[in-house]
């Protein structure tokens, strides 16, 4: 608000006060008099400050609300002023653009009664929306160019009285705005979270355009308004303070848009008069007016004037704001100016259209920013969408180009997507602009992750490669349309056959069709088309596609298939709409309508013409996949028998893995229950199990003779190959009535030294009998009806056990994978059909496996999983490729997780966990997540049998460690340093990070440990201390889990267990126990343990022995340990140094020789010395 002088200075320091209040009386402060003579502005700082007693500002916002509606209602240019009066400008905001208009008419009647009280009002209103909730003084100026105003004019800020103050020249008024010091952290309007501030933004910008429409006819060119304005948002816009920056910038820019306007508006009028000049220029002299034509020649003479006079506001705003602020450290400043730049080139061309302009444009293109960059992107779209404009473009292309096409790498998606489609726009409008080099780089953005992006590349491979005309022949009146429109297919298809051989990515058609869905959609899905180019044969009038392209065409055909049946969704490709819309949805059914009607007729046809050419069929076999169930047209029953009978041939002739997995998915999705041709296809399925099942019948009763398998190459290829077709359709479909379980598992019996199967055969039978297992448990609810089938079931289980567990020492490693898969996950989903088994009815026995069987399995998970010498597979040094190895580790990490699954459901104890976890820093990078997702889910089940594992884990590695020290032999690949027991220790305890959740598994964990150490342990002069009294270095990485309470319980524990011994603490074979003594007294006094012992940033205090208490106390010989008050335990918080904790964890933790005297602490004597200074002979560890 705009006080009176007097009132404003007040607010300020006492001296600054005496001298704005000089300065005002000298240079003619504005009177702000008490008199009813018109003074608005006066009359209204005293209304808001009695409003502002009466209630928040929201309360004032809704009363000016209903006064507007009211006043509306009741009409009448008197309400509409009595409203007028009732608000401020700052207020009017809030009301829309009607009430804008109306106000500010109001406003402009104002200032042409009293320039300055209105100006001010004006100048208030700028100064409240930046935020700024402090006062603002103003006083008069004679002259400019006064060198001793022009030196007062600073933005300083004055810590004592708690107040900044920026003073500026806004001619011919000294402004100085007085407001908090913490205002610049407060978010002002504009940058007000939500909707608030979106609708603030908008209306703030219509306020400043409506300003300007309504006085461009006026009070805009009275040399007063516009400069004082101008000045003031010049000023403001330079000010340190954000909000005023900003505010005032987007304010300033805004004017110059509306000026723009007003030019262009000037324009329009000079044109029309020149027109009627010439209009009367041409009348003869009779007609001719000479009054007219001087007047017509004045109103061309002052329409220029006044243009001139706009121009030259728009430079000084350009120059004076744009110019410093377009490089702002406010990003969202930036994004102002170059937003309303691209508008003035667009609006104003013949002033702003120009290389001068332009650079800005091309400069903040590399800005760091992403939004600022898309805001250039975005103008440029707009330049370059007008055919008119691009003749003063040329340059700036030529100069940008391939910074433009570098943008459609930007780490911004946006702004990536929007470069490309304004160089979709540049190749639309300018052929010679982007070279073939730079369409082979943009091309290749069809095969993007980001749909988007491929979209707007694809309808660039589109308009560029793939819109042509059908050739030209001389007998083309003769053409009927249907031709012509299948020879400009053909030549389409051909085109973007090229495109994709040359782009050398073949593994990528699905794709490139939903690249070009968007925009060729018609195209692709022109089924009939496309499968009659397939089926054309060659002439030599029209030579037809290559074998090549046929099998690139079907690819097509099938993504476009896919495509239409399931939209755009892909794996590995992000952007893509979440939501179908009803009108999207409608044309998918119809799309899949039509293939299902035209494939169903087509389909066979082109299995029969490319039944020998296995990845062709193997595709064109998906394609049933995607019919329609409801289909009317699913009731020819012929069509489907060919389609049948044309699959069935196929499958005769391939056995491959593509082949024979797309037949058994297609004929799941025929065979459905919701299909109208479930029984067609059922019966086309049965008929070829059924022969296959024959065959192999025959087949093995002549070369399973005696428990010995013997069959020549040919018979063997014959057994392989029905065997792959069983175990595939097997995956998708129930074949349980064929009892391939007694059919299969002889060939298990045999041992391979006894002339059993070979590899692949027992590779493909394991498979195919894990099948039979799984169907048949998951069918249990139906198939057991009594308990002689559940017997049997579990009799087949066990036999199935069995005979997998001999294939687990199988001399193949293929077969011994798959023989442990097979029984992990038949196990896993026996476990599972228990849990979900309905009591009411039959369902399947609980079967345990053997213990033999158990340890087999982890003694493979131990040798065929975790091996290497290298903790990380990263760094292992491999003769194998790299793909290779990534393929290797896939593999073992597929075992390892069939084996957790065992641990997860129950089949095998918990504590089997142990022998995994062992290996969770060892691997980490190969294996961590499985081995910590298996703690997270053991814990679910059992948090105290799981802390129980992880105990058995780190006792049974430092059991392995002792005994592998005490037999001095070579070390053991499988041993770990006592260095990464204590790592494991450690990131075991981590784990546990709710410590009231936890609190009775750490407790068990140190109990466990305590008694591990002390427990049978008979001390003599031959073995003074435990053997395994290092272990308690490793359970100290457990202390600081321990709550206080606990802490003090478990303390007492262990002094429980240590009372009966005799404990010297001057020897350094009892160190561990002191280190753990420390972890524990250090917590349970408040402390973190890791920081009091492990902390290698406190400084090496000698007096801080841990006997310094005894000496105090007067104890000279060595004493055993006993419970402690907790004045004692303060005393036991210097028991522990950093040296002593650094050489704990470094050295070896069991009786070794002496280190050399240089590195040990100076205990001679029974009693250490009590003196503060450090004994000559004294050495410190060093960290």
């Amino acid at each position: 608000m705009i006080p009176e002088p007097t009132a404003a200075a007040a607010s300020r320091p006492s001296e600054q006060k005496k001298n704005s209040h000089d300065e005002a009386n000298s240079s003619g402060a504005v009177n702000h008099s008490e008199d009813e003579s018109g003074n608005e502005n006066r009359r209204k700082s005293v209304r808001r400050r009695k409003r502002a007693h009466k209630g928040s500002e929201n309360v004032k916002r809704k009363s000016a609300r209903a006064s507007c509606s009211s006043v509306g209602r009741a009409g009448g240019s008197h309400g509409k002023r009595r409203h007028v009066e009732a608000v401020t400008l700052f207020e009017v905001i809030t009301m829309g653009r009607s009430a804008m208009q109306a106000v500010i008419d109001d406003w402009v009647e104002a200032y042409a009664a009293d320039r300055d009280s209105s100006l001010l009002d004006l100048i208030s209103f700028f100064i409240q929306c930046s935020g700024c909730k402090g006062v603002v003084t103003a006083e008069m100026c004679q002259s400019k160019e006064d060198g001793d105003v022009m030196s007062k004019m600073v933005e300083e800020l004055d810590e004592v009285a708690g107040l900044q103050y920026k003073k500026f020249l806004a001619f011919p008024w000294i402004l100085t705005v007085t407001w908090p010091m913490d205002t610049d952290s407060v978010e002002y309007p504009l940058i007000q979270p939500g909707p608030y501030g979106r609708w603030f933004h908008s209306e703030f910008c219509d306020f400043v355009s409506v300003l300007v429409a309504q006085c461009q006819h006026s009070v805009i060119f009275d040399a007063y308004l516009m400069n004082t304005l101008i000045s003031l948002l010049t000023e403001l816009s330079n000010s340190y303070v954000r909000a005023f920056r900003h505010t005032c910038t987007l304010a300033a820019v805004k004017l110059l848009s509306a000026l723009v306007g007003v030019a262009l508006s000037l324009s329009v009028g000079i044109e029309n008069s020149e027109k009627l000049y010439k209009v009367q220029r041409t009348k003869t002299v009779r007609q001719r007016s000479t009054l007219q034509l001087e007047r017509i020649q004045k109103k061309i003479t002052e329409l220029q004037e006044r243009k001139v006079e706009i121009e030259s506001m728009m430079d000084v705003i350009f120059k004076g704001v744009f110019l410093k602020r377009y490089r702002d450290v406010l990003p969202e400043i930036r994004s102002i100016c170059m937003e309303e730049l691209g508008l003035w080139m667009k609006l104003y061309s013949s002033a702003f259209l120009n290389d001068s302009y332009l650079k800005y444009m091309g400069w903040m293109m590399h800005d760091k920013v992403p939004d600022v960059r898309l805001k250039c992107v975005l103008s440029l779209q707009g330049l370059y969408g007008d055919p008119l404009l691009l003749p003063k473009l040329d340059l700036f292309t030529s100069r940008f180009k391939d910074r433009m096409i570098s943008m459609t790498l930007d780490k911004d998606n946006e702004v990536a997507v929007q470069t490309m489609r304004l160089l979709v726009l540049i190749s639309k409008t300018s052929d010679d602009v982007l070279s073939p080099e730079d369409y082979k780089q943009l091309l290749q953005f069809v095969y993007s992750s980001q749909r988007p992006l491929a979209a707007t590349a694809g309808e660039l491979l589109f308009s560029r490669l793939l819109v042509t005309v059908a050739p030209a022949t001389d007998t083309q009146d003769e053409i009927n349309e249907e031709e012509a429109h299948r020879q400009q297919a053909s030549a389409r298809l051909k085109a973007l056959l090229h495109f994709y051989q040359e782009s050398e990515l073949h593994k990528h058609v699905v794709y490139l069709v939903d690249s070009l869905w968007d925009c060729g959609g018609a195209l692709l899905k022109d089924w009939a088309t496309l499968t009659s180019i397939l089926l054309q044969d060659p002439s030599p009038h029209s030579p037809g596609l290559t074998l090549a392209e046929q099998a690139v065409l079907v690819e097509i055909v099938v993504a476009s298939v896919r495509q239409a049946s399931e939209g755009p969704a892909l794996a590995g490709r992000s952007g893509a709409k979440k939501v179908v819309s009803a009108r999207e949805k409608k044309v998918q059914i119809d799309d899949c309508a039509k293939l299902t009607e035209h494939f169903l007729a087509v389909l066979p046809k082109l299995l029969s013409k490319f039944s020998g050419s296995w990845d062709t069929v193997s595709s064109l076999m998906r394609i049933p996949q995607y019919f329609l169930p409801e289909c009317p047209e699913a009731e020819n029953t012929q069509a489907l028998s060919s389609l049948m009978a044309e699959m069935g041939a196929v499958l005769d002739l391939h056995s491959g893995p593509a082949v024979l997995e797309a037949a058994a998915r297609t004929y799941l999705s025929l065979c459905g229950e919701d299909t109208t041709w479930c029984s067609t296809a059922r019966a086309a399925r049965d008929s070829l199990v059924q022969a296959w099942v024959d065959r192999l019948t025959v087949l093995l009763e002549g070369s399973l003779r005696d428990d010995c398998f013997s069959a020549d190459e040919e018979k063997t290829g014959e057994i392989l190959a029905t065997l792959k077709k069983l175990r595939a359709f097997h995956n998708c479909h129930d074949l349980s009535r064929w009892s391939l379980f007694e059919l299969l598992s002889p060939l298990l019996s045999v041992e391979s030294s006894q002339g059993g199967a070979p590899p692949e055969v027992l590779l493909e039978v394991l498979q195919c009998l894990s099948y039979v297992m799984l169907w048949s448990l998951n069918m249990s609810g139906e198939t057991l009806t009594s308990r002689e089938k559940a017997v049997a079931q579990r009799l087949q289980l066990r036999l199935f056990c069995e005979r997998s567990h001999r294939c687990l020492s199988h001399s193949d490693h293929t077969v011994r994978q798959q023989a442990f898969l097979g029984v992990c996950d038949v196990l896993t989903a026996h476990s599972y059909q228990l849990h979900v088994w309905d009591p009411t009815s039959f369902g399947p026995l609980l079967y345990t496996p053997s213990p033999k069987l158990q340890r087999a399995l982890l003694t493979f998970v131990c040798t065929q999983v975790f091996v290497g010498p290298d903790c990380d597979s990263q760094s292992r040094v491999s003769e194998n490729s790299e793909v290779e190895r990534l393929e290797d580790l896939h593999k073992r990490r597929n075992l390892l997780a069939a084996f957790c699954k065992l641990i997860v459901h129950g089949v095998l104890e918990m504590s089997m966990a142990a022998e995994v976890f062992m290996y969770y820093m060892k691997y980490y990078n190969d294996f961590g997540d499985i081995i910590k997702e298996t703690m997270y889910r053991t814990r679910q089940i059992d948090k105290i049998e799981s802390a129980r594992t992880l105990v058995l884990c780190l006792q049974q590695l430092f059991v392995r460690l002792k005994k592998e020290q005490e037999s001095g032999g070579r070390a053991h690949p499988g041993v770990q340093t006592f260095t990464s027991i204590k790592e494991l220790a450690r990131r075991f305890a981590l784990t546990f990070g709710d410590l009231f959740k936890f609190r009775e598994c750490v407790v068990m964990i140190h109990r466990n440990g305590i008694e591990f150490v002390f427990q049978e342990f008979s001390q003599t002069p031959e073995t003074p201390t435990p053997p395994y009294l290092s272990y308690l270095t490793i359970l100290s990485e457990f202390s600081s889990k321990l709550l206080k309470p606990d802490k003090k319980t478990v303390f007492s524990y262990l002094q429980k267990h240590t009372a009966e011994h005799i404990i010297d603490l001057r020897e350094e074979c009892w160190q561990p126990l002191i280190y753990y003594r420390a972890s524990l007294l250090a917590a349970a006094e408040g402390e973190d343990a890791v920081s009091y012992v492990s902390s290698d940033r406190k400084p090496y205090l000698p007096n801080r022995s841990p006997f310094s208490k005894q000496k105090l106390e007067g104890s000279k010989s060595p004493c055993p340990f006993s419970p402690v008050d907790s004045k004692l335990s303060k005393s036991h918080r210097s028991n522990f140094s950093p040296s002593h904790q650094e050489r704990t964890a470094d050295v070896d933790p069991f009786p070794a020789p002496p280190e050399p005297p240089a590195r040990r602490l100076n205990t001679e004597g029974s009693v250490l010395s009590t003196s503060n200074e450090v004994d000559d002979d004294a050495v410190e560890i060093e960290l």
